[in-house]
């Protein structure tokens, strides 16, 4: 099974062409998340992420088998643990988090860890530095560490907190250490890349070490709509890097939607 945990959407997709795209590049689930950076959609006003849940929940309505529909959230808009409680009652039934003006161990981020613990709803979080130029200080993987209070809660830590990376293993490593079995852990990390390609190879190698394939998941990170060959070029680059690093067929699996799928509660 591939699961692409970490798929955007824009506002201007079909779901049939979703479908297809997941079709022909072999994708058997997708995680897609409410559209906050393209369009009439921001993260910065409430009255946007509430029509952009009510877009995506329209939008995977009929198709909750293949498509997991993930709320958007920003916990420093006033109402932010109601907007949650409702995008949950829409059908979605994950949230996808971005720290950006507001730090992850905030009481206002605090106060939607405790909602989405009580719901048992996953977050995605993005870390690591943003390729847009935007200050990425507020998403140092080290800063997560907030959420153990909540230990209800399963997190994913997009693009292995580039350029934060050795940070972000030490994170996810404390389950392990203390002998936390990987589905229960606090946190995986998607290998959706924010390295740059020099550092690819390398990044990927030590998270296979430090904190084994069972804490890593493969997200596309590509943006709707797009063709089923963008979607496949990623997977196939990850593909790539996995062979170069020797990584036997189980452990491929695992990343490629063993992970996911534990995450997501997935049989």
């Amino acid at each position: 099974m591939i699961i692409d945990a970490h798929i955007h959407c824009s506002g201007d997709e079909k779901v049939d062409d979703i479908l297809q795209a997941l079709d022909l590049a072999q994708v058997d689930k997708a995680v897609v998340l409410a559209p906050f950076l393209s369009g009439p959609y921001s993260m910065h006003d409430s009255a946007s992420l509430r029509s952009a849940n009510h877009y995506l929940s329209q939008l995977v309505g009929h198709h909750t088998d293949r498509l997991i529909g993930f709320a958007v959230i920003n916990p420093s808009l006033e109402g932010a643990c109601e907007d949650l409680v409702s995008a949950h009652e829409l059908g979605l039934h994950g949230l996808k988090m971005v720290p950006a003006g507001w730090y992850p161990y905030d009481d206002c981020a605090r106060d939607v860890y405790e909602t989405a613990a009580r719901l048992k709803i996953p977050i995605l979080f993005h870390s690591g530095i943003f390729i847009d130029g935007k200050s990425g200080r507020f998403c140092r993987p080290s800063f997560y560490e907030a959420i153990r209070e909540y230990p209800d809660l399963r997190v994913t830590l997009a693009h292995l907190g580039w350029p934060w990376s050795d940070e972000a293993n030490a994170v996810g490593l404390i389950d392990l250490i203390n002998g936390v079995p990987p589905d229960n852990s606090q946190f995986r990390f998607d290998i959706s890349f924010g390295a740059p390609p020099v550092y690819r190879l390398e990044v990927l190698r030590k998270a296979i070490d430090v904190l084994t394939p069972d804490l890593l998941q493969f997200g596309s990170d590509v943006f709707l709509p797009c063709s089923a060959d963008l979607i496949k070029s990623r997977i196939d680059d990850v593909l790539t890097l996995l062979e170069r690093l020797d990584v036997d067929k189980s452990s491929r699996d695992r990343i490629m939607g063993g992970t996911a799928a534990a995450w997501l509660g997935i049989n």
